[in-house]
């Protein structure tokens, strides 16, 4: 059956043409951008129609759920993505991503137990786990899409989803006027694109496959495989990767929680809201990011470091591009900005925005490294780095948040990104060197 997958594999590798990267990024630009406009516009629709305190709820749904969806997830789909030499065939990786995630769920039914919230609050943090689960599955067929360098089909789907999925939020906050239903309204859209659009688009991709056909709604080839000594396997691979995934998103999320615990729901409200606006040009650097994975991969295995390390330079300069924009933007246009997306008691953080901008452009730059270290595979040493990052946001929560308010929570993610940013270079660096040895000792091995 591994032999099947992998011949299926090579099969639609050379079927489908593969896309500049200036395509690609133009894909999945626009997926990225209409669907975190969707995700921003969810966030501008609750700060409108509800008072800071419900944002601030919401906030701590995602707060909660998000880190044991991103360990859980174990950043599998760079796992496939940087699998060049087809260890694993696809339906492995798609039964251990249904495991994960169902143990995901378990560990949010036990957590939202643990903290002990108001009733509404912890129907809400289960409803965002069902949601992002299914977001979950998604992405694990994204990943083959974008082995096959299809990041067209990606983009369709990311952009049926966001917008399904606001329409249905709206739908459920007007008839409703409560946060649950819409987030139940979000599940439901989220559910349709994938069974009717992401399966649909893998069969596609296949060989001969299509719809027509009766019995390939599902084929051999995409079915969950569970086998117990590769779902081992995968899990001692993709751990690390998990770990660094838990760690990135609690240093996102530690101040929310101090910011919760010390200053309450509304101040938490008013603080993700303007948060938010970090996410403009993340979709940028995700979308840089995700285009070029796939090439450094190639580039890293192949040995050709010359044309790796270019390519990094050229994705840390559109970053700094990227995040000196957003810093100007922030400084001459902040409070009309926040004014003209919110309401009047966001617009009084202008200071608190601009300093966000910064985090961001630091965090831009850390992104492509970070890509640039797993692309490389160098999945284990990101792990002591984030979690020195994450004991620094965490400290300097501790501290700096009950004195400065909302600007000590600036201050902690600043922190953490410039420690982030030294790190990772420091990492990328020693691939790279290591890499170049053991390609100068390769013609001395043949020899003897």
């Amino acid at each position: 059956m591994a032999e099947i997958a992998a011949s299926v594999s090579l099969a639609a590798s050379q079927t489908v043409p593969r896309g500049s990267l200036r395509a690609s990024f133009s894909w999945t630009f626009l997926g990225n951008a209409v669907y975190s406009a969707c995700q921003w516009g969810v966030i501008i629709l609750l700060a409108k129609l509800t008072s800071p305190e419900l944002v601030g709820q919401y906030a701590l749904g995602l707060a909660v759920v998000m880190p044991i969806m991103s360990f859980s997830g174990l950043l599998l789909r760079q796992v496939i993505v940087s699998d060049v030499r087809e260890e694993h065939n696809f339906r492995e990786y798609v039964g251990f991503r249904i495991l994960t995630t169902a143990v995901a769920l378990l560990l949010i039914v036990a957590v939202s137990r643990l903290l002990r919230y108001d009733a509404p609050t912890t129907w809400l943090i289960l409803l965002i786990g069902a949601s992002q689960a299914v977001e979950a599955l998604s992405d694990i067929f994204y990943a083959r899409l974008q082995l096959l360098e299809r990041m067209d089909r990606i983009a369709r789907s990311q952009i049926a989803r966001g917008l399904l999925s606001l329409l249905a939020l709206v739908a459920g906050l007007l008839l409703t006027e409560s946060i649950a239903w819409g987030v139940v309204g979000m599940i439901l859209a989220r559910s349709v694109v994938l069974f009717l659009y992401d399966l649909r688009a893998q069969v596609h991709s296949l060989p001969s496959g299509n719809f027509s056909r009766p019995g390939v709604y599902w084929p051999e080839q995409l079915r969950p495989q569970f086998l117990l000594r590769q779902m081992n396997r995968l899990l001692a691979l993709s751990l690390p990767l998990g770990v660094v995934a838990l760690l990135v998103n609690l240093s996102t999320n530690m101040p929310r929680y101090f910011i919760e615990h010390t200053l309450g729901r509304s101040e938490l409200g008013v603080f993700s809201a303007v948060a938010f606006l970090m996410s403009a040009g993340n979709l940028v650097s995700s979308a840089l990011a995700q285009a070029a994975f796939v090439r450094l991969a190639r580039q890293f295995v192949s040995g050709h470091l010359r044309e790796f390390c270019h390519l990094l330079f050229r994705l840390l300069g559109m970053g700094t591009v990227l995040g000196v924009s957003g810093i100007v933007v922030a400084y001459f246009a902040g409070s009309q900005l926040l004014a003209l997306l919110y309401r009047p008691e966001y617009a009084r953080q202008p200071r608190i925005l601009l300093g966000l901008m910064i985090v961001a452009w630091l965090s831009y730059l850390g992104q492509f490294l970070g890509t640039a270290m797993t692309a490389a595979r160098y999945f284990a040493l990101q792990i002591p780095l984030f979690a020195v990052v994450v004991l620094v946001i965490a400290a300097s929560s501790f501290w700096l948040i009950p004195r400065y308010a909302l600007s000590g929570a600036v201050l902690s993610l600043l922190l953490g990104a410039i420690v982030q940013l030294t790190g990772s270079v420091a990492l990328v660096f020693f691939a790279i060197r290591r890499r170049r040895v053991s390609l100068e000792a390769k013609p001395l091995d043949s020899i003897l």
